[in-house]
């Protein structure tokens, strides 16, 4: 029987390691036929702006990670509606199609429905 597992990624594309170690944990996990989540939010909802050019700051784009999430049977994809507002970035922006926007309480129900979190 799998498990309920929501990772949270709250930091940007790049400066650190931790965006693309929590899309590796939610790759893998899927392999496990794991039932896996993904929800952006804060500084993570920057990770989904399209044209990332991380070549400029010698970064492998994000990009082709998260266009994998599909690939691996993740469906689950959730965007923090506010993490949006306050950053002034538009569903139009973002490179995936098909995310579940979430206000703060809808977060909070589907915090409260995972067997797992991971916060990254």
């Amino acid at each position: 029987m799998s498990k309920k597992i929501l990772l949270v990624s709250r930091h940007a594309p790049y400066g650190s390691s931790t965006a693309r170690e929590a899309i590796d944990v939610a790759l893998a996990a899927a392999i496990y036929d794991q039932d896996i989540g993904i929800l952006f939010m804060d500084d993570g909802v920057f990770q989904l702006l399209k044209d990332h050019q991380g070549k400029y700051i010698n970064q492998k784009n994000i990009d082709s990670m998260l266009s994998a999430l599909a690939l691996y049977g993740i469906e689950k994809i959730y965007v923090h509606q506010e993490s949006l507002d306050n950053r002034t970035i538009t569903t139009n922006e973002l490179i995936l199609d098909d995310l579940q926007l979430l206000n703060s309480i809808d977060v909070g129900h589907l915090l409260s429905q995972q067997d797992q979190l991971l916060s990254f």
